[in-house]
């Protein structure tokens, strides 16, 4: 489609992929196995785009992060904090009252055009 499409639509998403990964960090996760848990639940998503958000979420101390270094290659792991979870049930709550709104507006009759 057109770039003004792709500009709105990456808007669009920008937030819900926020959302998102503070809903599914509640229980700790890294980064690869996000982005995968991202897709299978219809938010695909670049690495080179979530990385950075979990930094700046990480910032914003919406995140907390540990190192695994048990394993064989470490992993930094995520995790939804309190402050997080909080932000995260208010913008779930704001959302569902914008999808009833936007739900509203395309159930309506288009009304008549005006000759």
């Amino acid at each position: 489609m057109s770039d003004s499409f792709d500009t709105h639509l990456q808007e669009l998403r920008r937030g819900t992929v926020v959302l998102a990964c503070l809903h599914l960090l509640r229980t700790p996760g890294y980064g690869y196995g996000l982005l995968e848990e991202l897709a299978q639940h219809g938010f695909a998503t670049d690495a080179n785009t979530l990385y950075p958000l979990l930094r700046r979420l990480e910032k914003q101390e919406l995140l907390t992060s540990a190192w695994n270094t048990e394993e064989a290659r470490p992993r930094k792991f995520y995790r939804t904090s309190a402050r997080g979870e909080q932000l995260a049930d208010t913008l779930t709550t704001e959302w569902r009252a914008l999808t009833g709104a936007i739900t509203s507006l395309t159930a309506e009759t288009p009304r008549d055009e005006e000759s």
